[in-house]
């Protein structure tokens, strides 16, 4: 799997949390479909079958991301020393 930038990932995760809010709060014809569009790219983002497994996925890039950032800061210390 190709590994989406974490803007990106966090892009599409704000996107399908404000479709999930939308659809749950007045559920239309356009909230729905937005609701799956949304669904469909975090998954497909995050090489996911289900949401539940992309929320999932997501997760743990953010994790990784996170971890990376910490990887970095301890190198540039470890330099300055």
């Amino acid at each position: 799997m190709i590994m989406p930038a974490e803007k990106e990932l966090r892009a599409v995760l704000a996107r399908f949390a404000q479709a999930r809010i939308e659809h749950d709060v007045l559920p239309t014809g356009r909230t729905s479909r937005a609701l799956e569009d949304a669904t469909y790219t975090l998954c497909v983002i995050t090489g996911s079958r289900t949401v539940e497994q992309a929320l999932r996925a997501a997760d743990a890039l953010l994790d990784q991301y996170t971890a990376g950032r910490a990887g970095l800061r301890q190198e540039d210390e470890t330099l300055a020393a």
